[in-house]
């Protein structure tokens, strides 16, 4: 199982954090701003997001809307002092599937994270991705184009298809880190760019274009 957790006071994410790991076992990502937690949901699967309302860079409520606008299915647990009808009434429309009134009690957060999570929102991920002249078949490992399989490495073929998953969206330095090594490995950014450069090596440009596509200062892409 896998949760997203946005929230910017950092007492109350360890708190979370620490409590999600060791009465769930769950793997738990944990960003600060609205912003970040709209890329990590629309980069990786999750079981639930769980976003407070008040966040700098995007509220709760609007990342939520942002999220389903964009088609997102996963569930989607909204945190807030908020209180009011009015309030809950907004943060449901936009498209939550439950609200939880801060302070709440860490045993009642994880009940409702059991409920969400036993409705399964999250589609099977597509076992075969094709674009283009390329096929990746993410249960074998392989990657063939044209009628010839490439052979990649295991972070190669994990960039491969972490940006063939989010086709159409630019990925940022940090959030490919993040899915692949995980923040806390020792992993210099520039370790990604090495990577990109290897596959692009072993890749067949289509159309006299190369297949990812490099966003100046920012990260890389494949074009949907």
């Amino acid at each position: 199982m896998k949760i997203l957790l946005a929230e910017d006071d950092d007492r109350l994410g360890e708190l979370t954090v620490h409590m999600l790991k060791k009465k769930t076992g769950c793997a738990v990502d944990w960003v600060t701003t609205g912003n970040d937690a709209f890329d990590y949901a629309t980069a990786s699967s999750y079981d639930v997001v769980v976003l407070d309302w008040m966040m700098p860079e995007g509220n709760g409520r609007d990342t939520c809307a942002r999220l389903r606008k964009m088609g997102y299915l996963g569930a989607i647990l909204m945190l807030t002092a908020k209180d009011a009808l009015q309030d809950r009434v907004e943060g449901l429309d936009a498209g939550a599937d439950d609200y939880l009134v801060k302070p709440f009690e860490m045993d009642e957060l994880l009940a409702r994270l059991r409920a969400l999570m036993r409705r399964n929102f999250i589609p099977l991920q597509e076992d075969v991705i094709r674009i283009r002249d390329l096929e990746l078949q993410r249960t074998n490992q392989i990657v063939i184009q044209g009628d010839q399989e490439i052979q990649l490495s295991p972070r190669e073929f994990q960039i491969l298809d972490l940006l063939l998953q989010n086709k159409g969206r630019t990925l940022t330095r940090e959030v490919i880190l993040d899915k692949v090594w995980g923040l806390d490995a020792e992993v210099n950014l520039k370790s990604i760019d090495a990577i990109v450069k290897l596959i692009r090596k072993k890749l067949v440009p289509s159309d006299s274009r190369e297949l990812i596509q490099s966003v100046r200062g920012i990260g890389y892409k494949i074009d949907a």
